[in-house]
């Protein structure tokens, strides 16, 4: 995907050049519903060792475009890791990969129903379309999030809502029209990635996720996935969690995982973050994790956390130890 990536990083400086133009000259007015923001997060983990590590770990760029029209343009394009330490091992670069996460064209059809064509995070589970660090509670991802099933699809999706009683209904169906290509050694490959997910929105939210994909091993084992997941907030109060259970072709065990989570006020911006969770994959085995922390929501758009993880084996997907970390929406 190194074309595509360059092009998109080329199309983002450009828009941001455009937008400086158009504010001191006669340039198109249309121009100005470009927008170009993003996001970027620092940490550091401490592991029960001994050892240190930190990173630069994302800079995230957003581009999106809307006009008022039927149409929307929305591209995210992250540079993960460009900078990290190993204990006595710093190598800017080292780690470093381009991560194109989003690049697709919405077209709205009606009040109810909108199409969307492209690259686009995969709708399972509450977790993985709200990742970005600065939204988070949390300096580490459940892994039932991550392992699991793909994250983003390349393809087509219809989604909308609809109001149900004092509630929103929520739908979206999507469908992988191109295979997905990996640009780090850590990603599981998937394909043929078919789904749905549906969500309630009131006092409590809640949402169920239905896929069906290969996982490009070398048995390429059919999964079919279940997943369903809960938020509700209440003045400060926060508790989620979700649950994902996969199936093999033959409907035996292919998987499963799932975390609850819980924020509480402490005052003045910080707050008390409590999380437990599980995980089983065939080729990887289990794992159980819990985790103790704090955040300090300083703005809006700018959270310093600092957490301990334990549990068992620690792996290289979910490491273990005292970590903090520093994120900004810009």
């Amino acid at each position: 995907m190194r074309i595509p990536l360059l092009f998109v990083i080329s199309v983002a400086v450009a828009l941001s050049i455009s937008q400086a133009v158009a504010a001191e000259s006669d340039a198109p007015s249309y121009l100005e519903n470009f927008r170009l923001g993003g996001y970027s997060s620092a940490d550091i983990n401490v592991h029960p060792g001994g050892k240190t590590e930190g990173a630069i770990n994302e800079i995230g760029l957003i581009v999106s475009w809307e006009n008022g029209s039927r149409f929307r343009f929305l591209s995210e394009l992250d540079l993960d890791r460009p900078f990290s330490f190993h204990g006595n091992d710093t190598d800017a670069g080292k780690d470093f990969y381009f991560n194109l996460e989003r690049l697709y064209i919405d077209y709205n059809l009606s009040e109810k129903i909108n199409l969307r064509a492209g690259r686009f995070l995969t709708p399972a589970g509450r977790w993985n379309l709200v990742h970005a660090e600065p939204l988070v509670w949390t300096s580490t991802r459940p892994l039932a999030t991550s392992r699991l099933f793909p994250l983003a699809t390349n393809g087509l999706m219809v989604y909308g809502a609809v109001p149900l009683a004092n509630n929103a209904f929520e739908y979206s169906f999507f469908v992988e029209g191109l295979k997905d290509q990996i640009v780090n050694h850590n990603d599981i490959p998937f394909e043929d990635t078919v789904g749905a997910r549906f969500t309630l929105s009131g006092k409590v939210n809640w949402g169920l996720s239905l896929l069906e994909f290969h996982e490009t091993t070398p048995t390429n084992p059919l999964f079919h996935m279940v997943g369903v997941d809960f938020l509700v907030k209440n003045e400060g109060w926060e508790f989620s969690g979700e649950a994902f259970q996969r199936y093999n072709n033959n409907y035996t065990d292919g998987g499963s995982g799932a975390y609850l989570q819980g924020v509480a006020p402490l005052g003045n911006q910080w707050f008390a973050v409590a999380r437990i969770e599980n995980f089983k994959r065939p080729a990887e085995g289990s794992s159980e994790r819990w985790l103790l922390g704090t955040a300090w929501r300083m703005t809006p758009n700018r959270i310093l956390k600092v957490e301990y993880v334990g549990g068992d084996n620690e792996r290289a997907e979910s490491p273990k130890g005292l970590m903090a970390s520093f994120a900004i929406l810009f």
